[in-house]
């Protein structure tokens, strides 16, 4: 399908998932115009983030109206961020971020890995919601990665798929990990691994992180605090 056509298509294909996918943010800051207001540097919309993960640190998150917020966001969406996060019980991205619906375009997969459903997600939120921010979001103790740390064969084709994704994270983090720190060592590994995959395999990703059009942000959820600490440095001029 070329571009045009896509952009064409692309309200009729994804109606269902604009309206079933998305979260959102902090208080009412960019609701009632966001289709025609000016997009917030990248250092605010992830100091928006952190504001809310500190929230849910701290168990004060906010009480979002959500009926009349459902009512507003019927019309179509605009959310800043997308979210590629594990689909652990525990990480739930709207959760961990203090957000509400419209606020997040989350893809969720174990071990926080995009095949290429996945990746045609993201390339929507990009290609035709214009979200300027991406966070791949790792976290402690990750089943999937675990899994791939083992060695062990996986029992069916679909999860030796997922595997086969964090593996070169694995290796990597031989490379330097003691026994007891490869798993930790292998879950940030394969943040960055999952990062650069992205970016590997996707055009329309590589084009808008070029064109300065895109942040991808990489990030690992702390299970016991609550705390999602960044694992790439900002780039110049950010927070």
């Amino acid at each position: 399908m070329n571009r045009s056509l896509f952009h064409f298509a692309a309200p009729l294909l994804f109606a269902s998932l604009s309206l079933a996918q998305q979260p959102a943010t902090a208080p009412a800051h960019h609701r009632a115009h966001a289709a025609t207001a000016p997009l917030p540097p990248t250092d605010k919309i992830w100091a928006n983030l952190m504001a809310g993960n500190q929230r849910f640190v701290a168990g004060k998150t906010h009480a979002y109206a959500v009926v009349s917020l459902r009512r507003e966001l019927a019309s179509g969406q605009k959310p800043h961020v997308i979210v590629l996060s594990c689909s652990d019980s525990r990480v739930a991205p709207e959760l961990v971020f203090d957000q509400s619906l419209g606020d997040l375009f989350v893809v969720r997969t174990a071990g926080n890995v995009a095949d290429p459903v996945g990746l045609g997600s993201i390339e929507y939120a990009v290609d035709h919601i214009h979200s300027p921010v991406l966070v791949v979001l790792g976290h402690q103790k990750c089943g999937a990665v675990t899994a791939a740390c083992s060695g062990e064969k996986m029992p069916s084709r679909n999860l030796e798929a997922i595997v086969d994704k964090i593996n070169p994270a694995v290796t990597q983090a031989k490379t330097y990990a003691k026994s007891d720190d490869l798993i930790e060592s292998a879950i940030k590994e394969n943040v960055h691994q999952s990062a650069k995959d992205l970016l590997a395999n996707s055009e329309i990703v590589r084009d808008a992180v070029k064109a300065g059009k895109l942040t991808i942000i990489e990030a690992e959820y702390q299970l016991a605090s609550g705390e999602v600490v960044r694992l790439n440095p900002p780039a110049s001029g950010q927070n």
